[in-house]
């Protein structure tokens, strides 16, 4: 099935907030976005984790400091961000830096290792079966990076007040958290951010109770309270390769993974956008789930930037200048 085709557009010439616009580098890299689509899809061919690999990067670059690239410097030292304890298991780093390498040779110094995120991330989601969307590009490369700025990470274990803080500090609306909580949709997780929620839940020695009776068995069969803890478990149960809608439906009826998915529908705001989804027997009238994910993709991409003269193109991704 070929994706939907979206194309996301602010004015009517393009431009999107923070000097960030359409095919940026139409004239500085032609080519710039199909080397990027061409190495993540070589990337996806050998491992099946690719996509929500470098939709997870995206997501965690932009909420420290904006869409800057800063969560790739890895300098070797212990302040460097990417070791902070709200980016673990965080990985595609070498994919972005097969892109940069491959770029850096036809364009030297032109395209921002924030872009090839920004990039990557979209192309990842049209490989799972999602929207095809435009991506503003025209970001710069940060020069900080920092652990200590990383303490504010949404969280699973956050509550849903706190989580619509967090988003709600970005600029993103409580639509843009269910949203992106929906890119659960692909992916998986491991047991080990299982074993409070199935085992010892708000310390209280007991599981969620909004986990569905009847999914509460599989959840502990799947991680037993001493077994593995880096057993891992699809996010969006029954479909966890392909991107769909199935993973809101998954948290109305109490299946939902991770307790911070199932905090969604514990609130009014948010449980209501879950279910604008499922309203309408005609999916022509109703609310285009593919085509808000699409808009809250770019919405975060464009959170914090830095573009014209502001900080560096990197020649390494994982260094500055």
């Amino acid at each position: 099935m070929v994706p939907l085709l979206i194309l996301i557009f602010s004015c009517l010439i393009g431009v999107s907030q923070g000097q960030l616009r359409v095919s940026f580098y139409a004239n500085s890299c032609p080519n710039a976005e199909t080397i990027v689509r061409r190495v993540v899809s070589e990337a996806a061919a050998s491992d099946e984790n690719t996509a929500p690999v470098l939709l997870r990067l995206h997501f965690h670059d932009c909420f420290v400091q904006g869409c800057d690239g800063s969560i790739l410097i890895n300098n070797g030292l212990e302040s460097d961000e990417r070791l902070a304890f709200g980016h673990q298991g965080v990985r595609g780093f070498d994919i972005i830096d097969r892109a940069k390498t491959q770029l850096e040779a036809v364009c030297p110094g032109t395209v921002s290792c924030a872009d090839i995120v920004a990039l990557a991330a979209r192309d990842a989601v049209v490989l799972t079966n999602g929207p095809l969307y435009e991506v503003p590009t025209g970001r710069r490369d940060g020069v900080v990076s920092n652990i200590s700025l990383a303490d504010n990470m949404p969280d699973i274990t956050d509550s849903i007040d706190i989580l619509k803080a967090k988003f709600s500090e970005k600029g993103l609306s409580e639509k843009d958290l269910v949203l992106l909580s929906a890119a659960h949709t692909i992916g998986t997780t491991a047991c080990f951010f299982m074993t409070d929620r199935l085992y010892n839940f708000n310390a209280g020695g007991g599981s969620d109770t909004s986990i569905n009776p009847e999914f509460l068995p599989e959840l502990k069969a799947t991680c037993p309270q001493n077994g593995d803890a880096n057993a891992r478990l699809p996010i969006d149960r029954g479909s966890g390769q392909t991107f769909d809608n199935q993973i809101l439906q998954n948290i109305r009826s109490g299946f939902a993974v991770l307790q911070s998915d199932a905090s969604l529908y514990e609130d009014a705001a948010t449980k209501n956008v879950v279910d604008s989804y499922f309203e309408l027997f005609n999916p022509f009238l109703g609310p285009s789930f593919e085509a808000d994910f699409a808009s809250a993709m770019v919405k975060m991409g464009e959170t914090g930037v830095l573009t014209g003269s502001e900080g560096q193109i990197r020649r390494v991704c994982s260094s500055f200048n």
